[in-house]
């Protein structure tokens, strides 16, 4: 048990030391920026691009990966919001690695009524500056974008709390949206 537990030990301090991550992250866009565009399948396999979302607000998070505790933690508490969003004018989308049908199981379990975009070429979450890795893992860092109409970030949240985020985005829609008056 001893033997384990300091096997245990070892494979914690491995996971959250910094020295062995072998993050790249690209810098992303700014706020002021450009967004970059997207191409990417749902959940249901239907297609979106962020051209697509011109004269919106988009809410674009990333997560690491579907089914985790955090990333159900998010998920959720932006389908608990998505008439608050709605009525703001906003559409969100989730994107992670995971592929279409991790996105369909975990939109059907956690009744999500938006789009999961699947980002399994990593493109989009490198255009971003989310992509990271840990011990050869590839993920996406939990950071959300919040899109003006015309397509430029307004706001980019990093150290996202899973908890926090949609009322974040929320309250900071509403000061964009009179400031924009």
């Amino acid at each position: 048990m001893k033997r384990f537990a300091c096997l245990l030990g070892f494979v914690l301090a491995l996971v959250a030391a910094p020295s062995f991550a072998d993050e790249t992250p690209s810098a992303g866009p700014a706020v002021g920026d450009a967004a970059p565009d997207f191409r990417l399948q749902d959940q249901k396999g239907d297609w979106h691009t962020l051209a697509q979302e011109r004269g919106k607000w988009t809410v674009l998070y990333f997560y690491p990966k579907d089914f985790t505790p955090g990333c159900t933690t998010e998920v959720c508490t932006f389908r608990d919001d998505i008439v608050a969003l709605r009525k703001a004018g906003a559409d969100v989308f989730g994107v992670s690695l995971d592929d279409v049908k991790s996105h369909a199981e975990f939109a059907e379990k956690y009744h999500v009524p938006f789009r999961l975009l699947s980002d399994a070429d990593q493109s989009t979450a490198k255009a971003y500056g989310v992509l990271t890795s840990k011990l050869g893992m590839s993920y996406a860092r939990r950071e959300t974008f919040l899109i003006d109409p015309e397509g430029k970030v307004a706001k980019r949240y990093k150290d996202v709390d899973p908890k926090e985020n949609s009322k974040q985005v929320l309250a900071d829609l509403a000061e964009l949206k009179k400031k924009a008056g």
